[in-house]
């Protein structure tokens, strides 16, 4: 009796139980279609050499300096040292005797070719059943600065605070591997550093802790975003700096507020193009950058190049910067993307190396996910500023671990 109202009112106006019906399978669609994404889970799929994309071109002669620098810092660790990320590439011990064998090698590509299709196991690194992910490009970049404050150089590249404490929460919890924060001790408990807009606006004033002042406060912010750069100083010389800190503070990508404000379309968006519209929007551009509340401590290097977390030398295009949560620093990767540069309509070019783990960054979250290193200069800048790319990752594994690994494939 209660329902005889609801279809004697469907049927004499004939709209009703359609609209809700159409409501209904909206509804229905929208869950079934709309779910929030699957956590990052990195799996694993055993390979083949001849089925990585362009592994038959490759030349060992660009890559083996950088693996070379790598094995020379896993051979100074503690054999029984885990290699990081989830684990999958055991310990130093397991890669020293392969390290020492590479760096025995001959200058000869077939054989280098020989020694990793003998002793390696690749597998495809996965998100889920992700195969393919985002890959990026970073650089060093150039700055003019001053050891003193004085017109133009007023904006200060600071040195790591001492009071500032960082923590990685993987030595606490096995399932916090990965994360870090970072802050201040104060009555005994750990309390958040000062955000860019505190530190801009003074919060680390009149304490010397100014390594050197530049000249653009937006070429200082895209030095916090590469983490290391070369100062051209006002003397002539020069001041190659690195990243030594981080204030704690999630980055934030101002590049994603300009699409979705509307400022830059989401197919032009490019590190060029964030900075021509700062430059162009100087009365809106503070706000922009402090959105990103992430800030950077800088040290001075005194070496021929950038410095990563693995604590090595940098290679141009073939340092890869990778999510330490999940992949180990130090071992050998096998990318498959794309790469144009920004400057121009330059037709895309297929980029498949050989790649060494050897760095990170704020902004490298998930398995699948990676930032290619192109080293200093105008072309550096070119291409990686261009660099936004699908691409899929493949892990090279000693063949003694592969079999435990494989019990990992997804």
């Amino acid at each position: 009796m209660l329902l005889r109202p609801f279809f004697s009112i469907n049927r004499k106006t004939g709209a009703g139980l359609i609209l809700i019906t159409v409501l209904l399978v909206a509804i229905a669609i929208w869950y079934f279609q709309v779910k929030p994404p699957a956590e990052d889970n990195l799996t694993l799929e055993k390979a083949d050499f001849s089925s990585l994309p362009g592994w038959d071109k490759e030349d060992f002669t660009g890559f083996f300096p950088a693996l070379l620098k790598s094995c020379e810092k896993i051979n100074r660790l503690p054999e029984t040292l885990g290699m990081g990320g989830i684990g999958l590439a055991g310990t130093a011990g397991d890669w020293q005797p392969l390290c020492a064998a590479a760096m025995a090698l001959p200058p000869d590509n077939s054989v280098r070719r020989h020694f990793f299709e003998n002793n390696f196991t690749p597998f495809q690194i996965l998100n889920n059943e992700q195969k393919s992910g985002l890959f990026t490009g970073y650089y060093e970049a150039s700055l003019k600065g001053s050891r003193e404050k004085e017109p133009p150089y007023l904006t200060p590249l600071y040195l790591r605070p001492p009071e500032l404490v960082m923590v990685d929460l993987g030595r606490f919890r096995d399932e916090l591997k990965g994360q870090r924060i970072a802050g201040k001790v104060e009555g005994g408990n750990l309390l958040p550093y000062p955000d860019r807009t505190d530190i801009e606006s003074g919060a680390l004033a009149d304490r010397e802790l100014e390594l050197v002042w530049v000249d653009s406060d937006i070429d200082a912010f895209f030095l916090h975003i590469q983490g290391s750069g070369l100062v051209e100083m006002a003397d002539g010389s020069e001041l190659r700096v690195g990243y030594a800190a981080q204030n704690g503070h999630p980055y934030f990508a101002i590049g994603r507020d300009l699409i979705e404000n509307g400022y830059v379309p989401r197919e032009e968006m490019s590190m060029q193009a964030i900075r021509t519209w700062l430059e162009e929007n100087p009365d809106k551009a503070t706000e922009l950058m402090q959105k990103n509340a992430s800030f950077v401590f800088f040290r001075e290097l005194e070496t021929g190049g950038p410095i990563g977390a693995q604590g090595v030398e940098l290679t141009p295009e073939r340092s890869l910067a990778v999510d330490r949560k999940w992949l180990p620093l130090g071992v050998p990767l096998w990318l498959a993307t794309e790469v144009a540069p920004a400057s121009s309509s330059a037709e895309v070019e297929k980029f498949e190396r050989l790649m060494m783990a050897q760095d990170t960054g704020g902004a490298i979250v998930g398995p699948v996910r990676g930032d290619v290193f192109w080293g200093h200069g105008d072309y550096a800048y070119d291409m990686s500023g261009g660099m936004k790319s699908e691409g899929e990752l493949w892990i090279l594994l000693p063949n003694a671990l592969a079999a435990a690994v494989a019990g990992t494939e997804g």
